[in-house]
């Protein structure tokens, strides 16, 4: 196993229906969920799904309502059992795990953060966050004390003896986040947890999110159905359709080059500067102004630079820039102002 390998599915299947692992032994994979259904009796909920995820990525599944998303994310952590397949956490078999070792996974490697908050409403914020060190047994004063330490980490500072009720909705989804940071989990899992929460206060938390990503690494799963969050949030994308993976790739991978049509209609109204690098739109054959700058190395541009962070900088100059390679510093091509507002302008 790849060392960087934080999980990994390998061929899961989940069928709903009273004799589903019968059913999967004689099941021919070609069939569409139609065709199981008519033929078995039985739902394809996940069809033969296989990806694996980094160590501190947060890793997308997106899709619309039942495409099986939400579905396979359960069977990772095995709140659903899947009907055939292998998950691994560290080169452990999840799906091979006793009840005992499945709890401790759970109390002490995994946390979930929910659509619906599920907060206790007889708790104080305090006490709703420390309520997974409390399961594990930690001491009262322990748990207040790193409670409290991410309570201000995710912005609620002087709430901590506020019961859920007197909470916004995006203030309870932050008590929520908290007291799955709380546990210090390796993984967290993230079930459409902005869904419900207003456009602005949903952007909000996305940043909030991000910024917390950024400083602890941890390795997130993030479940939504809407692709503009899935940009923004994911270093890798897995889009589901029919219990499928369509395509699984980085942001810039699937707008560049979506596989089928139905991946491209989810690209249709992004705007390429949000997504696209300058390796990706710059033009390759550079003027001698270009490699004299190259030369000199001076404002030189990382092929892996967001065309999002560069407008700023290139839009007001007639200069053109050098486009260097991020791992090697080799140069690339060159990148001006025209290349910019073009893909400003364009929808992928």
């Amino acid at each position: 196993m790849n060392n960087n390998q934080k999980i990994t599915c390998t061929n899961i299947w989940k069928l709903f229906g009273p004799n589903e692992k019968k059913v999967m032994e004689n099941l021919d994979a070609n069939l569409s969920m139609k065709e199981v259904q008519e033929k078995t009796g039985h739902v394809v909920a996940v069809k033969n799904v296989s990806f694996s995820i980094q160590k501190g990525e947060t890793f997308v599944v997106m899709g619309l309502s039942g495409s099986g998303k939400s579905t396979l994310v359960r069977c990772i952590s095995r709140l659903i059992e899947p009907t055939a397949g292998s998950v691994k956490m560290d080169d452990v078999e999840v799906t091979k795990m006793s009840n005992k070792e499945l709890l401790d996974l759970r109390r002490n490697k995994m946390s979930m953060v929910f659509q619906h908050f599920g907060l206790f409403p007889h708790r104080t914020v305090v006490e709703n966050i420390g309520y997974g060190l409390e399961v594990r047994g930690t001491k009262k004063e322990t748990r207040i004390e790193k409670a409290m330490e991410v309570l201000k980490m995710v912005g609620l500072d002087g709430w901590h003896n506020n019961y859920p009720r007197e909470l916004s909705g995006g203030m309870q989804q932050r008590v929520g986040l908290a007291r799955a940071l709380a546990v210090d989990p390796e993984i967290l899992i993230f079930d459409e947890p902005f869904s419900a929460l207003d456009p602005l206060i949903r952007r909000e938390m996305q940043d909030e999110l991000l910024k917390i990503q950024e400083k602890l690494q941890k390795t997130m799963v993030f479940i939504t159905h809407d692709f503009l969050e899935a940009i923004k949030m994911g270093d890798h994308i897995a889009i589901m359709k029919d219990g499928e993976v369509s395509q699984v790739g980085t942001p810039e991978e699937i707008v560049a080059n979506p596989k089928d049509q139905y991946v491209k209609d989810f690209c249709e109204d992004v705007p390429k500067y949000k997504v696209l690098s300058a390796g990706k739109v710059m033009r390759k054959d550079c003027c001698n102004e270009v490699k004299n700058l190259f030369k000199n190395k001076s404002d030189c541009i990382m092929d892996n630079s967001k065309i999002e962070t560069l407008i700023d900088k290139l839009v007001d100059t007639d200069k053109i820039y050098p486009v260097i390679c991020n791992e090697t510093g080799d140069l690339l091509g060159e990148i001006d102002r025209s290349i910019v507002m073009k893909s400003m302008k364009s929808k992928v």
